[in-house]
Order: C-alpha cells, then sequence, then structure tokens
C-alpha cells in the first residue's frame, strides 16, 4: 500500500520526471492464419490484426488521459513469421511483411514485431527463408521489426547462423544506406529471448502465450534519477545499500503505476492481460537517459571504472523492486544501455569513456546487451559475426538473456556520426577491433554446445 508521501511522489515523477508508459503491445497470435496459398495468408493475417487491433491505439489515449499517465506508444507483436509462414520462400517471405506493415499503418501502431525465427538448435526451411528475406523486408518497410534467437543456455549457439545472420545484417544496411543503415535498427538477435518482450525490436509472441494478450512496457530513468538527485542532497553520505533500497522503492512504484494502465487497456478491450515490463529504457530527450543515473551515483561518466558495478546494482534494484510491485513482471525488467537512444551513453562513446569492450563488459549485468551501436561501415561479416557470437556467449553462459542490435554504417568510419531519427536517436560510429579483418575461428560454424551446468537444470 503506498502512503499519502508516496502517491504525491507519483504525482511529482507524472509531472516533471517524464514517467510514461514506455508501450502498450498488443500480442496476436498468427497460427491459425496458416494456408497454403499465399495469397489467402496474407489476407488472413491482414484481416486477423486489424480486428483485433482496430481500437488499440484509441483505447490506449483514453486511458492515459484518464490517469494523466500517456502511452507513448502503441504496438504490436505476432507469431514468429518463420513458423506461421513455414511453407513459403524468401519472396513471399518478403510480402507478409509488406502485409504487417501494411495492417500496422491501417490500426496507427508504431511498430509491429514478430518478423522473428527461433535457431538456437538449428534452421529449419521457413527459419532459413525468413533471415534470406531480412534485408528487402526491413528496408522495404516502416513498422516491421525481426529479432532471430541465436543461442540459449540449453542448446548452445547456432554458429552457422551467427555468420548467416551477420551477413544479412550487412545487406540490409546496405539496401538503407541512404539513412545510415537503419533497416538494422529494427532488427534485434537474441540469446536467450523471451516470449513476452513488449519493448522493440526484440517482440515477438511467443508459441506459449495466449492467443491475444496485453503486455507493457515501462519506463522511467529520469525518474529515477530524480529520486536519487533528491535523496543525496539530503544525506549526502548515503551509502550503497541505502541508494540501492531507493531505487527498489521507486521502481515498485513505477510498475503499479504501468500495471494499473495495462490492466485497465486489456479490460477495455477484453483482452487478457499479460506481463508488466519495467526497463529503463531511455530516449534521446535530455533528462531521460539511464547514462545520467551512473553520474547522479557519483561516477564521471557511464564507461568509467566501476560503470559494471554500478550497473549491476541498478539492475538488481529495478528487478526487486518491479517483482515486489506485481506477480506479472516479465520481459527484460532492468536497465536497457543503448548508445544512440540514450544523449549521455552517446556522448560518452564520442568522449571516449565508453569503449565497444566495456560495453560488452557491461552487458554481462545489464538487461539486454549491445543495443544501438553504430560501428564502422567497412566491418568484414566475419568480425560483426563475432561481436554477435561474444555476446550470444555472455547470454548462454550467464543463463540470462543477451541480445544485439548493431548498425554497420555504410560509407563511413569511427568517429563519424550516424543519424537515425525519433526514438533511434544519433551516435558515433565506435571503433572495432579487427574491423577490417578475417575471422577463421567464426568461418568454422557449427554449434558451439551448452555449458555443462544448464543440462542438470
Amino acid at each position: 500500500m503506498l502512503t499519502h508521501r508516496e502517491i504525491l511522489s507519483v504525482l511529482e515523477m507524472l509531472e516533471n520526471e517524464n514517467l510514461d508508459v514506455r508501450t502498450v503491445t498488443l500480442g496476436v497470435s498468427l497460427l491459425d492464419c496458416s494456408s497454403d496459398s499465399i495469397k489467402r495468408l496474407r489476407t488472413n493475417i491482414y484481416d486477423r490484426i486489424t480486428h483485433v487491433a482496430q481500437r488499440l491505439v484509441k483505447v490506449c489515449d483514453q486511458v492515459g488521459q484518464k490517469y494523466g499517465i500517456p502511452v507513448v506508444n502503441k504496438r504490436i507483436s505476432v507469431s514468429p513469421i518463420a513458423v506461421a509462414a513455414a511453407p513459403f520462400g524468401v519472396e513471399e517471405m518478403v510480402a507478409v511483411a509488406q502485409t504487417l506493415d501494411e495492417a500496422a499503418k491501417i490500426v496507427n501502431v508504431d511498430f509491429i514485431g514478430g518478423f522473428s525465427a527461433l535457431v538456437e538448435k538449428g534452421m529449419a526451411h521457413g527459419d532459413r527463408n525468413l533471415i534470406d528475406a531480412l534485408p528487402q523486408a526491413l528496408s522495404s518497410t516502416q513498422r516491421v521489426c525481426a529479432s532471430i534467437n541465436l543461442a540459449s543456455s540449453r542448446a548452445g549457439i547456432n554458429m552457422d547462423a551467427v555468420l548467416l545472420i551477420a551477413g544479412k545484417i550487412k545487406e540490409a544496411a546496405k539496401l538503407s544506406a541512404d539513412h545510415d543503415g537503419l533497416a538494422c535498427a529494427k532488427l534485434c538477435v537474441f540469446a536467450n529471448i523471451p516470449q513476452d518482450v513488449p519493448f522493440m525490436a526484440g517482440a515477438y509472441l511467443g508459441i506459449g502465450e495466449a492467443d491475444v494478450v496485453i503486455n507493457v512496457g515501462v519506463s522511467g530513468p529520469g525518474v529515477v534519477k530524480k529520486a536519487i538527485d533528491r535523496a543525496v542532497e539530503s544525506n549526502p553520505n548515503m551509502d550503497l545499500r541505502q541508494l540501492s533500497e531507493l531505487i527498489k522503492r521507486t521502481a515498485y512504484k513505477v510498475t503499479r503505476a504501468g500495471e494499473l494502465i495495462g490492466r485497465e487497456v486489456a479490460d477495455q478491450l477484453g483482452i487478457g492481460f499479460g506481463v508488466v515490463d519495467l526497463s529503463l529504457a531511455p530516449t534521446p530527450n535530455v533528462g531521460d537517459s539511464v547514462g545520467e543515473i551512473f553520474q547522479s551515483l557519483g561516477l564521471r561518466s557511464i564507461g568509467v571504472p566501476g560503470s559494471t558495478v554500478a550497473l549491476a546494482m541498478l539492475n538488481d534494484a529495478v528487478k526487486k523492486g518491479g517483482a515486489f510491485a506485481s506477480s506479472n513482471v516479465g520481459g527484460l525488467s532492468g536497465a536497457f544501455i543503448p548508445v544512440s537512444e540514450d544523449l549521455n551513453i552517446s556522448k560518452a562513446a564520442a568522449d571516449g569513456c565508453l569503449s565497444i569492450e566495456k560495453l560488452e563488459a557491461m552487458t554481462s549485468v545489464c538487461s539486454v546487451g549491445l543495443d544501438m551501436v553504430a560501428i564502422p561501415g567497412d566491418t568484414t561479416v566475419e568480425t560483426l559475426a563475432a561481436i554477435i557470437a561474444d555476446e550470444m556467449a555472455i547470454g548462454m553462459i550467464n543463463k540470462k538473456t543477451t541480445a544485439a542490435r548493431i548498425i554497420p554504417v555504410p560509407g563511413k568510419k569511427a568517429g563519424d556520426h550516424a543519424y537515425f531519427g525519433g526514438l533511434l536517436g544519433e551516435s558515433v560510429i565506435m571503433p572495432v577491433n579487427n574491423a577490417s579483418g578475417g575471422n577463421l575461428f567464426i568461418r568454422r560454424g557449427g554449434l558451439i554446445p551448452s555449458p555443462i551446468h544448464s543440462l542438470t537444470n
């Protein structure tokens, strides 16, 4: 139960600290849309999405206005298209992506996720065709997002898929070169992908999920920063245990607010409520930065020594606060560290405080991984695959979700800037070790086995 003082603090979050519901994501199963005719499949998918989601945006806006908590993004996630469209070839997969885009436009959602495949142990016919379709599908659509699960703690790492997807990322960047490789910003590759992610680009509706479900993503880096600043101002000698407790209590309040919105949206749509994902997901706006939290905690900048342990503390406190607030916490709850989407993190990269190697180390304790990282356009497929494989290994060994959303920006080199626009922001191109070199280890392919501890669980 919140005290009167805590209720007033929530009102302060809404008024001055950028508290919002970052996304309400409607999950829609497409498995009953299957057909041996690509025309019929596309019609079924379009009709299914436009029927189920026709009131989503309107209801989200009404509920947000009622409580004074804006719902910034309204999105849809669907069943993995590699499964729903399994019999079809590459051209048909691209056509399905374009149908998803058309349906998303009609119902006026920001993004639609689920152009996805799960290939941690091997690639079926539909998986391979979907991956081959990725460059054209992502560059010819505006709202379609894709995710590929390349590894898991139980199955290991599918290195053949890692190398293949690296080549497709390069192709997608080339096809969207006029926009600094923007198509790659809509593709996220994972180890241990959750089935209920509401945040893009990784959102899809897992096979074990309900037919239709509402998942909510709440974000509040500005709220956490302001809470720390106020506490330290009143007590400069606060220790880290006290600060951790403060973050946990703040996360609790943010989660409760998000679940309130999500459940009412679900009720008004007559749909079941799934999870609330409390992730400190920043935007390029001033005062809405995860990087600034590190400075409030006492570090000169994100990326300097101490950043990994600070992120571990922050992530743990956010997860505990969310878990205490709701029995429906899911997705990726914790802290995101996307480079281009966070003004402070992008500046740290430009200033040289944050390297890609330090960023990789920090992903061992954050919620996701190498997120919205721009690298030189001439980075070889082997080096790009090696970066992805390293990130997959962190997830596999530590039995956690990790991901990589990397953009090799065509025609640009380390130190240049990439501009993606909107919530995707901008970033300096980060230097990469051995960017233009080969890698025989990666070329060997095959399956890297899972660690033995996962086999006994």
